[in-house]
């Protein structure tokens, strides 16, 4: 894309995603993800209904009259968006490419969590890990991240979720709420997903186009795996054949379940066109 064209499409983006989160997502977002304890704020006078817990003790000794501490919640969080940037991920057959969902997700996220004055961070990954955006603050950094994910050089390889979430555990110590963006065609290590969800908030987001799922009776046609280049060809007119391939790719989505649930993490199937702001605040809802 031209620059033009990706400032063009960022603008949309942005205009659409807005209008969600402020409608539902941000206040829902914000109820979900309350932040990580309270800290201090000030010592005021006690008054009726206050808990004796808070008394400031040795102000109360001094002043020879009760004060109380007050405490505000420590509402900063961190959110982790990572984008699987492999091949198969640069694909579409519904007029929206998977990228371009997955930078409109990213943007709902992004923007309800600026709302809330919380930073966001990305890490973009296939094969290793490509691009890391350090998690900052504001609506020009959304914006950025929105670009980043749409102009990325999607990389014909074989995507390695199991690196990404290393590399993440490895800089980010403090618990952080985690995104974890891709198309999941490529197998991973259960363990990891264990391990990074007892440390982070992690929510799996399988995106596919439906395509991906079922295959339709075109006759016979070339097959391509876009990140490993291999060719073979099949006979789409065969029922049985394509029976199994959609049979195969349910067996997948329920493993992935099954895996993420077993690891007390979270996980979405989303179909590009889907309206994801539903399922997001669900997922809220539920946090």
């Amino acid at each position: 894309m031209e620059i033009k064209d990706i400032v063009k499409k960022v603008k949309q983006i942005e205009i659409r995603t807005r209008k969600k989160t402020e409608a539902s997502l941000m206040g829902q977002y914000h109820s979900a993800f309350k932040g990580q304890g309270m800290t201090f704020s000030e010592v005021r006078p006690y008054q009726f209904g206050d808990e004796i817990r808070r008394i400031d003790w040795n102000k109360t000794a001094r002043f020879r009259e009760p004060f109380v501490k007050v405490m505000e919640e420590e509402r900063e969080l961190t959110m982790m968006i990572l984008v699987d940037i492999s091949a198969s991920m640069d694909y579409g057959t519904k007029g929206q490419l998977k990228r371009e969902y997955v930078a409109e997700i990213a943007a709902s996220l992004g923007f309800s969590a600026a709302g809330n004055n919380d930073k966001v961070g990305v890490i973009l990954f296939a094969d290793k890990v490509y691009k890391v955006i350090p998690p900052q603050k504001g609506r020009k950094h959304i914006l950025s991240i929105i670009s980043t994910i749409l102009t990325a050089d999607y990389v014909p390889a074989v995507s390695k979720i199991d690196k990404a979430m290393e590399y993440m555990m490895g800089i980010f110590k403090r618990k952080s709420l985690v995104f974890l963006f891709s198309d999941f065609e490529d197998t991973y290590d259960s363990k990891m997903l264990r391990v990074a969800s007892k440390k982070h908030q992690l929510l799996g987001m399988r995106i596919y186009d439906e395509k991906d799922n079922e295959i339709p009776d075109v006759g016979y046609v070339l097959l391509h795996d876009a990140e490993t280049g291999k060719e073979v060809w099949a006979n789409t007119s065969n029922a049985r054949w394509r029976y199994t391939f959609a049979e195969a790719q349910k067996q997948k989505v329920r493993a992935l379940e099954e895996d993420f649930a077993t690891s007390s993490a979270s996980f979405m199937n989303i179909s590009t066109g889907a309206d994801y702001s539903k399922m997001l605040y669900n997922y809220f809802q539920k946090k």
